[in-house]
């Protein structure tokens, strides 16, 4: 997929916003490294479950989120990171239930909550998927400075790819940011930096 400079230019402005520094574009997607210190993240925000059930930020409140914004009908880095959050998970044993594992869909026109509830059901029964309308989706996109817009080669209203930026979001059981995670971090590392952000043994 060729780079598109625009693209690259306004990622570039919302990632420096998160203080995350230098970042690749690759085959279409946006990938960030891991960095320190703190960071305005997260915020307020409803949505709708892959349910049809209304929540919001203080829904997630005394647990840890494990957030990660993609789409359904994304062909690899979307299913790949889900895939790494839900081994990771699986390696925290009991401590994995202080999480919740979240994914944001960035494409609502096609990720409707019955469309939502079969793709994340695929990968684990503890991830929730949130969806809403592109107002509501721009809302939550802000607040966690995550870039997102329609590939601009696509020729059909209906069957297109999203560039978005792949990041994973661990925030506090007060909401509060904590860290993130590269996409590039595999399962093993994420349970360690999971379990070190717990406060429990490797």
């Amino acid at each position: 997929m060729p780079r598109r400079p625009v693209l690259i230019f306004a990622a570039l402005v919302l990632l420096a916003a998160l203080g995350l520094g230098s970042f690749a574009l690759m085959s279409g997607r946006l990938h960030g490294p891991q960095s320190s210190g703190a960071a305005l993240v997260g915020g307020p925000f409803s949505l709708l479950d892959q349910d049809g059930r209304r929540v919001t930020e203080k829904d997630f409140r005394g647990k840890y989120m494990l957030v990660f914004f993609g789409y359904t009908y994304c062909p690899d880095v979307c299913p790949t990171e889900l895939q790494v959050m839900t081994a990771a998970l699986d390696q925290l044993g009991r401590d994995a239930d202080r999480i919740q594992p979240v994914f944001v869909s960035i494409d609502p026109a096609r990720d409707t909550p019955e469309v939502l509830k079969a793709y994340v059901a695929s990968f684990s029964p503890r991830l929730m998927g949130l969806t809403g309308t592109p107002g509501e989706i721009a809302v939550i996109a802000r607040a966690y400075r995550v870039f997102y817009a329609k590939a601009s080669n696509s020729s059909s209203s209906t069957d297109y790819l999203m560039d978005h930026s792949s990041i994973i979001y661990l925030m506090g059981p007060d909401g509060s940011f904590v860290r993130h995670m590269a996409y590039t971090t595999d399962a093993t590392k994420l349970a360690a930096d999971l379990k070190d952000a717990l406060g429990t043994s490797p």
